[in-house]
């Protein structure tokens, strides 16, 4: 299992329009073939700032979840709303403390 984290900064004015696309997509990206989680977050210094988390079992998954349909909807919605480049990390999980 890898962990793919993306960094994304909105136009203030267009975080509403982000954020119903993601509510109204959220549960067809956790569906996905491969994601078994999905996370939002919310800079706290930065409201301006979101990042996704989600786990994928592989990157042949996430890779598949990148040229689908469904992420070319969700990202065609999403690209115009953004004030910077978004920046994407795809890590290993290590460890995990519950």
């Amino acid at each position: 299992m890898f962990v793919r984290i993306v960094k994304m900064s909105f136009q203030p004015d267009k975080i509403d329009t982000f954020l119903s696309n993601f509510e109204a997509n959220k549960t067809k990206i956790r569906a996905f073939e491969g994601c078994q989680f999905l996370e939002l977050y919310r800079d706290k210094n930065n409201p301006n700032i979101f990042f996704t988390y989600s786990y994928w079992d592989t990157e042949n998954d996430l890779e598949n979840y990148r040229h689908s349909e469904l992420f070319k909807g969700v990202w065609a919605n999403t690209k115009p709303l953004f004030n910077a480049k978004p920046e994407a990390w795809s890590v290993d999980k290590l460890e995990s403390l519950a």
